[in-house]
């Protein structure tokens, strides 16, 4: 049938005369303008609240209509009216449309997180260990740090991403020792060494432009802040801040428990605050405007291998080690909020495509539980992580990559 328009305000359908599919026949240059706020309003409102968020994206005027409206909000109290009793999450009326989105998407990811149903999605990704993962914009990057350490020795390769070229940094001799880790603000790349400091290197022109002292032992893990500031965990459990620009150090970050080493880092930018791996199972946390600890907590009895959170999220923290648990914590206090395994034997998955992908369920475990109880098939060791939207992936020293699928059961 079509749209036989008389006039800009009515009109009529009749059927294609070809038996198609409807065809719309425009006249006197009609346009979606006409109709008034109101009516757009009443026909996103038959959408899903992401669906409109997408809506507020097609043009200034609808981005207008949504930003100024309380449509969001009202779709959100109708589809989920319980959510507000249970959570933390409240949206002031005169916020922005970006921050009701951001906190709502948040919101969405950490519920997932506690209470959503999983799925792993199980690859081989090398022919060795796997110990490096990274994850942007639906792109999983992983890596063989062992691997590349050994074949290059004190060299370092930069692939660029769109032409797949290789750049190799290498110093002079005699000026490099064994790297341990890296972190990288473009232009710029730090090097953490095994002789307790840190290389930075211009990316492009390849010259180490700086050497910075950070601790008397190996340099384990790195990251950078926005403010340009260097965090480095030692082998010997401190912590150390430093200026990236001067190589002055700023602060020394130091743990109560002891002896530990410091396995791995990150840094919410958002809140300040410094979380850290250790080798004695701990989780830490510090706050980097105060430079005082906030928590401890032994979440294991073995390595921590990673630590990551979603970028813009403030309330939980994924981790992972030695002992195969992936565990999300609270970034306030450190409490354990959930464990997950499989919940299949490693030898037997739920299905398995053409290309190796294997598919299985996830269970959540209680806190008390013995971990030396559970088979280590359905517990293998965790030794890089990172966190996606509703999904985390994991490497494992069994050469493959885990996908962790999560989906909220309370749908928003």
């Amino acid at each position: 049938m079509e749209w036989d328009g008389s006039s800009r305000a009515s009109g009529r359908w009749r059927r294609s005369s070809s038996g198609g599919p409807p065809a719309v026949v425009r006249s006197g240059g009609s346009s979606i303008g006409w109709l008034g706020a109101d009516v757009l309003c009443a026909i996103f409102a038959l959408l899903d609240h992401f669906d409109v968020a997408r809506c507020a994206a097609v043009c200034k005027s609808w981005h207008s209509i949504i930003s100024t409206s309380s449509l969001l909000r009202d779709l959100f109290m109708k589809r989920a009216p319980n959510v507000f009793g249970t959570t933390d999450l409240s949206v002031p009326s005169g916020s922005s449309l970006n921050t009701y989105l951001e906190e709502l998407a948040m919101e969405q990811h950490r519920l997932a997180l506690l209470h959503g149903n999983a799925r792993v999605h199980q690859w081989n990704g090398h022919s060795v260990r796997v110990s490096h993962c990274r994850m942007r914009r639906g792109l999983i990057l992983t890596g063989v740090g062992d691997k590349v350490v050994g074949l290059i020795g004190s060299q370092i390769c930069i692939w660029r991403r769109h032409s797949g070229k290789t750049s190799i940094l290498q110093p002079k001799e005699g000026t490099f020792a064994r790297s341990l880790s890296m972190c990288y603000s473009d232009p710029e790349a730090v090097v953490g060494c095994e002789d307790g400091r840190c290389r930075v290197f211009d990316m492009y022109g390849g010259n180490c432009s700086r050497i910075i002292r950070m601790h008397a032992g190996p340099v384990t893990c790195l990251c950078l802040t926005d403010e340009q500031l260097i965090i480095g965990g030692s082998s010997f459990g401190s912590i150390t801040v430093a200026d990236l620009s001067s190589g002055e150090r700023v602060a020394v970050l130091k743990s109560t428990i002891s002896p530990i080493g410091i396995s791995s880092l990150c840094f919410n930018m958002h809140s300040y605050l410094v979380f850290a791996g250790s080798t004695a199972g701990y989780s830490h946390c510090w706050d980097l405007r105060t430079l005082r600890p906030l928590w401890e907590s032994r979440i294991s009895s073995n390595v921590i291998y990673a630590v990551h959170h979603l970028s813009r999220d403030t309330s939980t923290l994924a981790t992972g080690g030695i002992d195969g648990v992936l565990r999300v914590l609270n970034q306030q206090t450190g409490e354990v909020l959930s464990s997950y395994v499989t919940a299949e034997d490693d030898t037997v998955a739920l299905s398995s495509d053409g290309e190796g992908i294997k598919k299985y369920r996830v269970r959540a475990i209680p806190n008390d539980v013995r971990i030396d109880s559970i088979p280590k098939s359905r517990r293998s060791s965790i030794t890089c992580l990172a966190v996606g939207m509703k999904k985390i992936v994991t490497t494992h020293n069994e050469r493959y990559i885990r996908l962790w699928g999560y989906n909220e059961k309370i749908k928003l």
